[in-house]
C-alpha cells in the first residue's frame, strides 16, 4: 500500500464529497471493511483523482456518465453532489442529464434527474447550494 497516495486520495475525497461523507464513512467501517476504505482512498480517489491530466469538473462528468450507465443510483446522487462542489453549473449539469437520457435511455435520464432534484433539496435546506 501506498501510504502517500492514499494520504493524498483521501484528501481530494473529502474535497469532492465533503468531510461528513468520508468521515461516515470511515466511522462505519470495521475491521473486516477498514482495508477497502483504504483501498478507495488509494486507488481510486488516489490514482485516478489526483492525476490532474483532467481536472475535477471532467471527473465529475465522467463519473455521472458512467454512474447513470451502469444504473448505480445511490452513487450518482454522491457523485452528483462532489459535482456540484466541483463548480459544475446548473446549465452543465442539466446537460449532461440530457446527455444521459440520450445516450443512456430515457429511464436512466429520469431516474437521474430525480436522484439530481433530491440532492439539490438537500443541499438546498443545509444551505450548501
Amino acid at each position: 500500500m501506498d501510504e502517500a497516495l492514499q494520504r493524498r486520495g483521501e484528501t481530494i475525497r473529502r474535497k469532492v464529497l465533503g468531510d461528513d461523507y468520508v468521515d461516515r464513512a470511515i466511522k462505519n467501517s470495521d475491521a473486516f471493511s477498514r482495508p477497502f476504505q483504504d483501498l478507495l482512498n488509494e486507488y481510486c480517489w488516489g490514482t485516478a483523482w489526483t492525476d490532474e491530466r483532467l481536472d475535477l469538473k471532467s471527473r465529475s462528468l465522467l463519473n455521472l456518465g458512467m454512474l447513470a450507465a451502469l444504473n448505480r443510483m445511490h452513487e450518482f446522487g454522491i457523485h452528483f453532489r462532489g459535482a456540484i462542489r466541483n463548480g459544475l453549473t446548473d446549465e452543465e449539469l442539466r446537460a449532461a442529464l440530457v446527455q444521459i437520457a440520450i445516450y443512456c435511455g430515457i429511464p436512466a435520464g429520469v431516474e437521474a434527474f430525480r436522484v439530481a432534484r433530491s440532492v439539490r433539496d438537500e443541499m438546498d435546506q443545509k444551505g450548501e447550494c
